[in-house]
C-alpha cells in the first residue's frame, strides 16, 4: 500500500541516492543547529502508540501536531508504508510549538526541497548520547583452546590494555589473518593476545594492511558525500599458529558467503533487516539495521559517516553492545532472515551457513530521558567493501564443524547426570529442582545453545570453575589436574603419584609438594583430589549449619573437578601430548573439544542408556575419603584409556580429511564410558555428603525448592566459598588439616 504524503507526492519512490542528495544539500543547515547531533538515512520510524504504528491511515496531520511526544529508535518501528526519510538525531527533544516560540530558526525542517523539485521528509530521533567505561578483562575471559570469531583480543598500546573482539578469518592468497578493527590491532609489528584458559596468550602481529577512513566519494563515486570520510576501521592480524583457529564464529556457527552490499547494490531494503553477532564482551547480540550512512561527527570542515547504524529489535530484548565488541562481525540472522530454512526431523539442529554483513567498530550509548535504562546501538562497515579496500577473501572452511559453542558439554553432562542417579529421596528432589542452575539439559547440549559468560550473566554451576574462577582466581588453574602418571625423581625415581597413593597416608599435601620439589616444578603442581577434598568437607559443614543453598553451589562446582577427574588428559603429564613433539600439541582440544562437540548427540544418547539402572559406589565419609574416590577414578580412566592411545588417535586422524570422525571410531565408546564413571563418582560424593550430616533427618522439605540463581551467583562470586589455593599454599593444608586424616567412623544409613 502506499502512504499519502505531502501535496499528493509518492515519497516511497525516493531513493538512496536522492535521501543522499538531500542530506549533502542541507547538510550545513542541519549541522548548525544546536540540537542536531547527527543524521542519517533511513525509512520513517512510527511510534509505537501512532495511529498508524499498526495500520496505514490516510490523515497525517496528526504526525504534525505541535505537542508531540518524544521519539526515539527504541520506541518506534519501520513499517512497509514508512516513507524514505533524512533521519534527524537530536540531544534533546522540543516540541515544534516551543522551538517556535524559543528560536524558530533551530525548528528542524519537516522537508528537505531540491531545486529539481524532489521532496525529502525528516525524521527526528532524540538521542542523548552518553560515555561509558572501557571493558574489564573479567568480562571477556573465554575458557577454551580453540580460537575463532568472536574471540577476545588485546593489545598494550601506552601502558593500558586495549580490548576488542576477532572478527573472522580472511586470506591474501598466501596467508591467513583475523580481521578486526585497526583501532585494535595496533600499529604494524604490533603483538596482539587473545584470552585462552584465563591466560594471555600471542596469537600474532597487526600487518601494514589495514584502513582507517576512506573518502565517501571514493567508495561511492556516483553519491552526494561532500567533504565526507567513511570510517571503515579495519586491520589484519598475521596468525602464527593457525592450527589453534576455525573460520567457525564463536557463539554463531560456521560462515558462508558474505553479503555483497556495493553501491550499486545498497537500497533502503536494509533498513530493518534481523542480523546477530558474538561479541567478547557482550556474548550473544540480536539487533536490526536501523539506518544508513549515519553522518556521527564533524571536524575541521570534514564529516565522518558509518555506513550501517544497528540498534534493537521492537518487541525483543535490548541490544547490549559494550566496549570490548569492537572488530564483531555481523551476520543476517538465520532464524529470521528471508529465505533461511531449517531442516526438521532431527534432534541435531540443521547447520546453516551464515550470511556475515558489517564489521563493527564501536557504538553509541544513548541515555533515556524517562528512565535509567541506557540503549546501545552498534556502528558497523559493510563487510564486502572492507574485504575488497583490504584486497582479501573471506576464509570459511579452516578447522570447522564445531556447534556454535564448543568445550562444556562434557562437564554440563556429567553434572546433570549425577542429578539424575541420586538415591536419597530429599537430595534428589532438591538437586533436581535446582538442576537447570547445575547445568544446561540435553536438548540444549545437542543443540548447542550452552555457552554464558561476560557481563555478569548467571553461569551454571558445572562450569563456574572454568568461566568465572579461572579468570577471577587465578590460584584455581592448578586445582583441575594432576599429573598422576609422570615419573617422580630423586627420592621419588621411578614412581609415580598414582603409586604413591596405593599407600592412603600419601594422599597429603606434603608428601605431593616433596614429590613436585623433586622435580624442581615451581608452578602448575596439580592438586585435583585436594580440592574435592575441601569441597567435601564444606558442602558438610553447610548442611550441618542448615545452609542448603551454600551446599548445592559448592555441589555444583565441584562437579567441574570431578568431570576433569575422569578425563585422561586431565590426570595425565601428556595432557598437551608428548612434550618434545610440538604437533601433537593440540590434541587436548581436538579430543575434550572438538571430538566432544561434533558428537554430542551420541555422547548424550550413550550416556543415558549407560546410566538406566545404575547403582551408586559405596558410602565414604570425609574429605580424605572423597580424594580417595577420585584418585581410585582417575587409576582407572588411565587404564581404561590410555592417554597415548589418544594421542595416536589425533595423529593418525590429523593425516586424515575427517579426523574427527577417525578419532571418534577409536575413542567414542570409551569417551562416553568415562564420562558415565565421572557422574557416579559426582553422584556417590554427594549422596555422602549428604548421609555423613544427616540431610534426610536434619533438612526440612521446605528447603528443597529451587534456590534463585541471584542468590547462587552471589555465593560463588564469593572469594570465601570454597576458595582455591595452589597447592604449596600453606592455607590450602592448615584447611584439610582441621578435619581427621582418616576416618572409619559409621555413616546413616
Amino acid at each position: 500500500m502506499t502512504y499519502p504524503s505531502h501535496a499528493g507526492r509518492n515519497f516511497r519512490s525516493l531513493s538512496v541516492r536522492d535521501l543522499l542528495d538531500a542530506r549533502d544539500a542541507y547538510h550545513v543547515h542541519l549541522a548548525n543547529l544546536e540540537n542536531v547531533v547527527a543524521t542519517a538515512i533511513g525509512l520513517y520510524r512510527i511510534r509505537q502508540d501512532d495511529p498508524d504504528a499498526h495500520t496505514p491511515v490516510k490523515q497525517t496531520e496528526w504526525r504534525h501536531r505541535h505537542q508531540s511526544p518524544e521519539r526515539t529508535l527504541e520506541n518506534t518501528i519501520v513499517q512497509p508504508w514508512s516513507w524514505p526519510c533524512v533521519l534527524v538525531f537530536v540531544k534533546e527533544w522540543q516540541t515544534q510549538q516551543a522551538l517556535i516560540e524559543a528560536d524558530p530558526d533551530q525548528v528542524v525542517p519537516r522537508f528537505l526541497y531540491l531545486p529539481d523539485g524532489r521532496i525529502v521528509p525528516t525524521c527526528v530521533i532524540l538521542a542523548p548520547e552518553q560515555q561509558e567505561a572501557p571493558p574489564s578483562l573479567r568480562d571477556v575471559a573465554f575458557p577454551h583452546d580453540m580460537l575463532g570469531g568472536g574471540y577476545p583480543l588485546v593489545t598494550d598500546t601506552q601502558g593500558h590494555e586495549h580490548i576488542g573482539s576477532a572478527g573472522c578469518l580472511v586470506t591474501d592468497g598466501n596467508n591467513i589473518y583475523v580481521l578486526t578493527n585497526q583501532h585494535v590491532s595496533g600499529e604494524p609489528g604490533n603483538t596482539v593476545y587473545t584470552i585462552s584458559n584465563g591466560q594471555r596468550q600471542a596469537i600474532g602481529q597487526a600487518i601494514t594492511n589495514q584502513l582507517r577512513k576512506r573518502s565517501f566519494a571514493e567508495v561511492y563515486p556516483d553519491w552526494s558525500g561532500t567533504n565526507a570520510y567513511l570510517n571503515l576501521d579495519a586491520g589484519l592480524i598475521r596468525i602464527e599458529d593457525l592450527s589453534k583457529w576455525t573460520a567457525q564464529i564463536f557463539g554463531l556457527g560456521e560462515l558462508g558467503a558474505p553479503v555483497n552490499l556495493n553501491p550499486e547494490n545498497i537500497s533502503l531494503d536494509l533498513i530493518g533487516l534481523p542480523v546477530c553477532a558474538h561479541g567478547s564482551a557482550s556474548g550473544r547480540m540480536y539487533g536490526e539495521i536501523q539506518a544508513l550512512f549515519y553522518r556521527y561527527c564533524s571536524m575541521g570542515g570534514f564529516d565522518y559517516v558509518s555506513e550501517l547504524l544497528i540498534g534493537s529489535r521492537p518487541g525483543q530484548p535490548t541490544l547490549q553492545t559494550m566496549p570490548g565488541d569492537s572488530g564483531t562481525i555481523w551476520c543476517l540472522d538465520p532464524d529470521h532472515a528471508p529465505g533461511q530454512q531449517k531442516s526438521g526431523g532431527s534432534p541435531i539442529k540443521a547447520p546453516i551457513l551464515l550470511r556475515p554483513l558489517a564489521l563493527q567498530w564501536g557504538g553509541h550509548v544513548v541515555q533515556e530521558t524517562q528512565g535509567s535504562a541506557q540503549l546501545r546501538f552498534a556502528l558497523a562497515s559493510c563487510l564486502s567493501i572492507v574485504c575488497h579496500e583490504l584486497d582479501v577473501d573471506l576464509v570459511t572452511s579452516w578447522n570447522t564443524g564445531h556447534r556454535e559453542y564448543w568445550g562444556e558439554v562434557g562437564h554440563y553432562k556429567i553434572a546433570g547426570s549425577a542429578c539424575d542417579i541420586l538415591q536419597s529421596p530429599n537430595l534428589k528432589t532438591l538437586m533436581s529442582n535446582n538442576k537447570d542452575a547445575i547445568a544446561f539439559g540435553d536438548d540444549q547440549l545437542v543443540q548447542g545453545t550452552t555457552h554464558i559468560h561476560g557481563g555478569g550473566q548467571f553461569v551454571p554451576l558445572a562450569d563456574v570453575a572454568d568461566l568465572i574462577w579461572r579468570t577471577t582466581r587465578p590460584q584455581d588453574e592448578s586445582n583441575h589436574f594432576a599429573d598422576m602418571d609422570q615419573p617422580g625423581k630423586g627420592a621419588f625415581d621411578g614412581q609415580t603419584l598414582l603409586d604413591l597413593c596405593q599407600d592412603e597416608r600419601n594422599v597429603s599435601i606434603a608428601l605431593w609438594n616433596n614429590f613436585y620439589d623433586a622435580l624442581n616444578m615451581d608452578a602448575k603442581r596439580g592438586a585435583l583430589p585436594f580440592r574435592v577434598w575441601q569441597m567435601y568437607d564444606e558442602m558438610v559443614a553447610a548442611l550441618k549449619q542448615q545452609d542448603v543453598a551454600s551446599f548445592v553451589c559448592i555441589a555444583g562446582t565441584m562437579a567441574h573437578y570431578v568431570g576433569d577427574a575422569c578425563q585422561p588428559l586431565h590426570v595425565s603429564y601428556l595432557h598437551h601430548g608428548h612434550p618434545d613433539q610440538p604437533s601433537e600439541h593440540g590434541v587436548h582440544s581436538a579430543y575434550e573439544t572438538a571430538m566432544v562437540n561434533r558428537f554430542t548427540a551420541e555422547i548424550v544418547d550413550g550416556i543415558n542408556q549407560k546410566l538406566a539402572g545404575i547403582t551408586l559406589n559405596p558410602p565414604i565419609a570425609g574429605g580424605k575419603q572423597a580424594a580417595l574416590a577420585v584418585i581410585a577414578m582417575m587409576h582407572h580412566s588411565l587404564q581404561f584409556l590410555p592417554p597415548e592411545t589418544i594421542i595416536a588417535a589425533y595423529n593418525t586422524g590429523s593425516q586424515m580429511h575427517n579426523s574427527l570422525n577417525y578419532m571418534w571410531q577409536q575413542l567414542g565408546e570409551q569417551t562416553i564410558q568415562l564420562m558415565v564413571d565421572g557422574a557416579q563418582c559426582l553422584a556417590s560424593i554427594w549422596e555422602s555428603a549428604w548421609r555423613e550430616a544427616t540431610g534426610e533427618q536434619s533438612i526440612p522439605s521446605t528447603a528443597l525448592g529451587t534456590i534463585p540463581t541471584k542468590q547462587l551467583q552471589q555465593l560463588y562470586s564469593q572469594p570465601g566459598l570454597a576458595p582455591s589455593y595452589q597447592l604449596q599454599d600453606p592455607l590450602f593444608a592448615q584447611e584439610l588439616a582441621t578435619t581427621p586424616a582418616d576416618t572409619t567412623s559409621q555413616v546413616p544409613a
